[in-house]
Parts: C-alpha cells; sequence; structure tokens
C-alpha cells in the first residue's frame, strides 16, 4: 500500500524512485493527505514517503484512488490518512504494537478538523505467506483488527476495502490469498490484485498496475459505500494503510 511503483535497485545497491507520475495520480486542490507531522497538505506522490521512511517509496494505489472518488464528492474535499509500513506481518498491526497505535493516533487526528473517516484501505499480506502457520492464522488476526479499529474509533460500521494479495514472501500466498477473498464481515468487501503485472522482482506491482489498483478500490467504494459520501457536508477523511 505504500507504493513501490517505478522503484528500482542499481546494480551498486541504491535504491531509487524514478520520479514518473502517471496522470491518474497527479495531485488535485480537493485531494489532502495528512503528513508525518499530523499537518493537512495538498496530496502528492510518494504518498508514504515520510510514513514508510525507511524505505524508498513510489506510486502506490492512493492518489489514482482519491482521483477517481474525487468526482463523486460533490464539492467537498478528501483527506487521505497515509499508515503504511511496507514488509510488515499482520501481527505488527495488533493492538498494542506501535504501528497500530501510530494508525490509530493519525486516524483520530483527522477528525480535528471536522471531517469524517469514510473508509479503510488494507492491502497487506505478502510478509503472512512464509509459514502455515501465519498463513493459517491470518483470516483470525485480519478479523481480530477489523474489530480493533472500529472498535477503537467508535465506528461499528467502517467500510473496509481490502486487497488479495498478487504475490507472497512464501509458498502459502494462496492460503493467505483464501483468507482475504472469504472475509465474511458486514462493511468488508474486497478487490483481487491477482492478474495484475509485477516487477522484476516478482512480488511489487508495477506503476501502472498500482493505477489500475487505484481504479479497483475506487469502483468497490462507490459500489458499496457511496451513499453516505454523496450526502455527507463534510470534509470525506479516506485512511490508507
Amino acid at each position: 500500500m505504500a507504493g513501490r511503483g517505478g522503484v528500482s535497485k542499481h546494480p551498486h545497491g541504491h535504491t531509487h524512485w524514478d520520479g514518473l507520475v502517471p496522470p491518474e495520480c497527479q495531485p488535485h486542490p480537493c485531494i489532502l493527505r495528512l503528513s508525518a507531522t499530523l499537518n493537512w497538505e495538498p496530496a502528492r506522490e510518494p504518498l508514504h514517503q515520510d510514513i514508510d521512511s525507511r524505505k524508498v517509496c513510489g506510486v502506490g494505489p492512493g492518489m489514482s484512488f482519491a482521483n477517481a472518488v474525487r468526482d463523486h464528492l460533490g464539492g467537498g474535499c478528501l483527506g487521505l490518512v497515509p499508515c503504511a509500513v511496507g514488509g510488515t506481518a499482520i501481527k505488527k498491526w495488533d493492538r498494542g504494537q506501535q504501528l497500530y497505535e501510530n494508525m490509530l493516533k493519525r486516524s483520530k487526528e483527522s477528525l480535528k478538523s471536522g471531517g469524517e473517516i469514510k473508509a479503510l484501505l488494507w492491502y497487506q499480506g505478502e510478509s503472512d505467506t512464509s509459514t502455515y502457520h501465519d498463513a493459517e492464522a491470518y483470516k483470525g488476526n485480519m478479523e481480530r483488527l477489523i474489530r480493533n479499529v472500529r472498535e477503537d474509533l467508535g465506528l461499528p460500521c467502517l467500510p473496509i476495502i481490502q486487497v488479495a494479495i498478487a504475490s507472497g514472501d512464501g509458498k502459502y500466498t494462496e492460503k493467505v490469498r483464501e483468507a482475504q477473498l472469504g472475509m465474511d464481515l458486514p462493511n468488508v468487501t474486497c478487490v483481487d490484485a491477482k492478474g495484475l503485472p509485477l516487477k522484476d522482482d516478482n512480488l511489487h506491482l508495477t506503476t501502472q498496475a498500482q493505477v489500475t489498483l487505484g481504479h479497483m478500490l475506487a469502483d468497490a467504494f462507490l459500489t458499496n459505500f457511496n451513499a453516505p459520501l454523496l450526502n455527507s457536508k463534510n470534509r470525506t477523511i479516506f485512511e490508507s494503510a
């Protein structure tokens, strides 16, 4: 979710982003992001550069998602709250863990300007494919995370749109995908990234695949959850994790 589109490694080990921003990911005055220092600012790629700060970030699905949803806002602003840290297993997002608590803190901060959290976008799971135990536990861990975040934000019906992973670090990718696609909780939907083009590392999505995924997430949101959005007068907040 943090975005590795356009990120490559030089032969000497240096990793860099090519700086290419597709038209679908361009900034717009009505799309904001909450920075690492909890300030609203114009959203632009790479969305997660100060959040997933130990790695090089590139293009992710967030901006193409936001631009695709923007036309349906009815004049309001859309706020993205990037919280993703790449290469993290789901147990790192349990209640009490730093990543979860930081996501919670940022989410609550985003409400102080009078906005409303409309959805959580969740793209994670590759790090849980290495062992049978982790893959087997994924469904229960994800369901607990959804219960926790809804409870801690006081939003029992918070829409969750998760991505079924396209690749994995280990041999149990299909088991994790099965859990993601089989999640049977209210207001939880899933889009499938399998088949989207991967970079040479056979793990991360290409820039264009990230754009496509953003559109898939937007379609899922607008199809399943757009009524509250269209009726809202407040700033609309999307949380990206």
